[in-house]
C-alpha cells in the first residue's frame, strides 16, 4: 500500500481540481450577472436590439445547459 500513497494523493488532488472547475463552470450566477449587465447596456442604448437579442439568446442557452447539468447531478437548479 505504501508505494501507492503518492499516486492516490495525486489522484485525490486531480479529483478536487476537476470538481472545483466543474462547480465554477456550472455556476449560474456569472451568467445571470451577465444578463443584468446586458439589459443595462440595452437600457442605456450602448447596444442595439439585434445585438441584445443575439447575446441574450446565448446566455439563456448557457443557463439551460447549467440547469440540465444540475438536474443530471441530482441537485436543485439554482436558477
Amino acid at each position: 500500500m505504501l508505494p501507492f500513497a503518492p499516486v492516490r494523493g495525486v489522484g485525490w488532488v486531480i479529483d478536487k481540481v476537476v470538481q472545483t472547475a466543474e462547480n465554477e463552470f456550472y455556476d449560474p450566477a456569472p451568467v445571470q450577472e451577465e444578463l443584468v449587465k446586458l439589459q443595462r447596456a440595452r437600457d442605456e442604448d450602448r447596444i442595439d436590439e439585434d445585438e441584445f437579442a443575439e447575446r441574450e439568446k446565448e446566455l439563456l442557452h448557457r443557463l439551460e445547459e447549467i440547469r440540465v447539468h444540475q438536474l443530471q447531478q441530482g441537485g436543485r437548479p439554482g436558477l
